[in-house]
């Protein structure tokens, strides 16, 4: 007999089993999907750094470089945004058949069925460099490789779902596209009314038990050009055909386009993007139940094998287009900025446009860092669920930021549209990535604190289960190990996050990093204090802490600083601690140390028990958040890495796209080699105060050859800020010819009724 156990744990256990929350079967299979990695260290308060820095970085096999260097180059010298979106609407016929011939689709599906067999990080790359040359071909190759039909048949199939499906799927034989979301159901998956009855029916021939389907789903890429959809729905055995349950879940399926009852809808056109998207429906559709993914036994374990698939792809696609973004704007904003003159000089020279050009390049550097950080655990064979949300809501969330604040630096340049504009056709993308896998007002208020906080604390998951333990005994029994751990943790935790926020952090553990040690330092220091102000809520609020939304929002705030801010760190040290992008770090830390310290101060200021948010303030932040950001020094120094050529300037903007066209990017670069490669030509003119290049020559300021440099600098220069116009006729019907404009609308009209 314990007596701890039963006199102290007892009643504790008895009343935390009456309050504890009921969770609903699609939130415990959410909590459940993935595993945790870095983000349990963060949670501890006592990250170990020496793990951090030992984890190999991402790397690509001599195979995936090939590929990025052959197969992708071309494809990237093959498309042309501007005719893709304004004339074809879509990619014409050679690039969907080069697509598949080089088994794009196919990237993640083991060489066994005929994919390439690549490497999370190689996925990460190749979306990369695609998008950085055009939004649609990026989407319409990732979404095969995210989540979808392949990656469920990978992980869930049977061997012979494999064996018939994966061969087609990498070859391009099928296009695949999920459908998930409907008119009912965004966000909120257990709304879904879209369902499945066990029954017995007529397939190919023959009498057999199956489902019979029938849904409405929209907003789903690849869903107009689809041959083979993969389906979420809810199942039914209302005639106990399978068993004695009759709702059985949420459950994912392979739908063969072609079969009756299945109805493909027209387009959809989300916010100007012309990638193929779009609505279906199935009509009392029948399939064997060995369509089911994973077979009959996969009956109602849909959402979770949902969850554990997304847990990966999450943490893939959108973080790799959203770091490419980022990274495309600083290196297009900063050329263009170095070459634009206003007021007689660079615009570059402006504080005013320092500032965001520098929060364009820190973002960029931040960004990328986390996309391989990320990678490089996905590689391992980890499925970091809640890295994944962070990473998603982050890096989609900063490239919108990074990309307006390119638009406000271009000016009218970017505003324009046309085949000379290289960055509208990205700001308009943006609210695509903000909404789609899991909208991110739900991700930043509900999941990655929420989840967070049960996955990768160190004893909470482990308390919550033994709550639950239908064997009253043997719940008590791990509950009282797990809570009074918990209290030593906690207690330990006070008094780390006490005196590192005290001593403002001078004394915490820090590896050896030089100059960068002093960030470390910090990072611990914010992470005792993240795992004792979650604690404090966790105890005062209990269940009712996933209800205070801008609460959890502002922890998960802090634990995504904490994890991109560690990728930043890791990223230095990876690349041999370079001194040119050391600016660039510093940036990501001051920025990034200001959100931690607000957030800190605004949930000391909220929480409702104000006695614990008082001794929190005293014991976190005696002297209130000081940190206010990049200095004037910092934002000046991270803003001229884009501003020259230089290494630090191409590592900061890697693997991106570079092809040589008389597009707007190439006569940008072009621009900007010149103008840089000028400048000391340029500067002796403006020295002897004359303008005109051939009284330079003749006063023998500068000789021909320096001349003729300029010249062709300056013609580069105005053809960069040159934008398109067109003709009425070519922008509106109601300016071309009669009979043209009768045909138009007469054909409109045919359409109209068709449909």
């Amino acid at each position: 007999m314990s007596f701890r156990r039963d006199f102290i744990s007892k009643p504790i256990f008895s009343w935390a089993r009456n309050v504890l929350p009921p969770m609903s079967d699609t939130e415990r299979e959410a909590l459940e999907a993935g595993d945790v990695w870095w983000d349990a260290d963060l949670f501890t308060g006592n990250p170990d750094w020496s793990k951090l820095i030992a984890n190999p970085p991402a790397t690509l096999t001599e195979e995936e470089k090939a590929f990025l260097n052959g197969p992708v180059d071309e494809l990237c010298a093959m498309l042309d945004e501007w005719k893709i979106f304004w004339e074809w609407r879509d990619l014409p016929p050679e690039v969907w058949d080069f697509i598949k011939q080089k088994k794009f689709f196919g990237m993640i599906i083991p060489k066994e069925f005929g994919g390439l067999g690549f490497s999370p990080y190689a996925h990460s790359e190749v979306v990369r460099k695609l998008s950085s040359r055009s939004i649609v071909a990026a989407v319409t190759v990732m979404v095969p490789n995210s989540l979808g039909p392949g990656e469920l048949l990978m992980r869930f199939g049977t061997k012979e779902q494999q064996d018939r499906w994966l061969p087609r799927l990498a070859d391009g034989r099928d296009i695949p596209c999920f459908g998930l979301t409907s008119p009912e159901a965004g966000s909120d998956a257990a709304s879904m009314i879209d369902t499945g009855i066990i029954c017995k029916g007529t397939f190919e021939g023959r009498e057999v038990l199956g489902l019979k389907l029938n849904w409405h789903k929209r907003y789903i890429t690849l869903g107009p050009v689809a041959t083979l959809l993969g389906l979420a729905f809810k199942a039914y055995d209302p005639n106990h055909l399978v068993g004695h349950e009759e709702e059985l879940g949420i459950t994912v399926a392979l739908i063969p386009s072609h079969l009756p009852g299945v109805s493909i809808g027209h387009r959809h056109l989300p916010a100007m993007q012309v990638f193929q998207n779009g609505p279906n429906w199935g009509r009392d559709v029948f399939i064997p139940l060995d369509y089911i993914i994973g077979g009959q036994e996969r009956l109602g374990q849909g959402w979770k094998m949902l969850m554990t698939a997304l847990a990966a792809g999450r943490g893939i696609s959108l973080p790799s287009l959203s770091a490419a973004g980022a990274a495309y704007a600083a290196r297009t904003t900063g050329a263009y900025a170095r070459i634009r003159e206003q007021f007689g000089i660079s615009i570059s020279k402006f504080e005013g446009i320092e500032e965001p050009l520098a929060r364009i390049a820190g973002t960029a550097y931040c960004l990328d860092a986390a996309r391989r950080l990320t990678c490089a655990a996905l590689n391992e064979g980890h499925h970091p669920a809640v890295i994944s949300g962070i990473m998603k809501l982050q890096a989609t969330e900063r490239m919108r930021f990074a990309i307006d604040d390119a638009m406000d630096i271009h000016g009218g340049k970017a505003i324009i549209d046309g085949p000379q504009n290289y960055i509208g056709n990205l700001y308009r993308a943006v609210p695509v990535g903000i909404t789609v896998e899991g909208a991110n007002i739900l991700t930043r208020n509900l999941i990655v604190f929420g989840q967070g906080a049960i996955r990768a604390h160190p004893y909470l998951l482990e308390e919550m289960n033994a709550l639950r333990d239908d064997d009253r005994a043997r719940g008590l029994e791990t509950f009282d190990r797990a809570f009074w751990k918990h209290v030593g943790h906690t207690f330990t935790n006070l008094f780390r996050a006490w005196g590192r926020s005290w001593t403002f952090g001078w004394f915490a553990p820090a590896p050896d990093a030089g100059e960068a040690r002093r960030f470390y330092r910090q990072l611990s220091r914010y992470s005792s204090a993240f795992a004792l102000a979650a604690d404090m809520a966790l105890l005062t609020l209990g269940g009712a802490l996933k209800r205070k939304e801008m609460l959890s929002a502002r922890f998960g705030d802090i634990l995504s600083e904490l994890y991109l801010l560690s990728a930043a760190l890791k990223r230095w040290q990876d690349e041999g601690s370079q001194k040119e992008d050391f600016a660039a770090l510093e940036w990501c830390m001051a920025s990034g140390f200001r959100t931690i310290e607000n957030r800190l101060a605004e949930i000391c200021a909220n929480l409702p028990n104000r006695f614990v948010g008082v001794l929190l303030k005293f014991l976190l932040q005696p002297f209130g958040a000081r940190v206010l950001g990049p200095s004037d020094r910092v934002v000046h120094q991270c803003a001229q890495l884009v501003l020259e050529p230089s290494a630090a300037r191409d590592r900061l903007t890697a693997d991106l796209a570079h092809v040589e066209d008389d597009g707007g990017k190439a006569r940008l670069e072009k621009a900007f080699l010149l103008v840089t490669a000028t400048e000391e030509i340029a500067r002796r003119m403006h020295a002897a105060r004359l303008h005109d290049v051939a009284e330079a020559v003749k006063k023998g300021v500068i000789i021909q050859s320096e001349a003729d440099r300029l010249s062709a600098a300056h013609e580069a220069v105005r053809k960069v800020i040159e934008v398109d116009d067109f003709a009425p006729e070519a922008l509106s019907p109601i300016y071309r010819k009669p009979a043209e404009v009768h045909q138009f609308f007469q054909e409109l009209g045919e359409q109209r009724a068709a449909s």
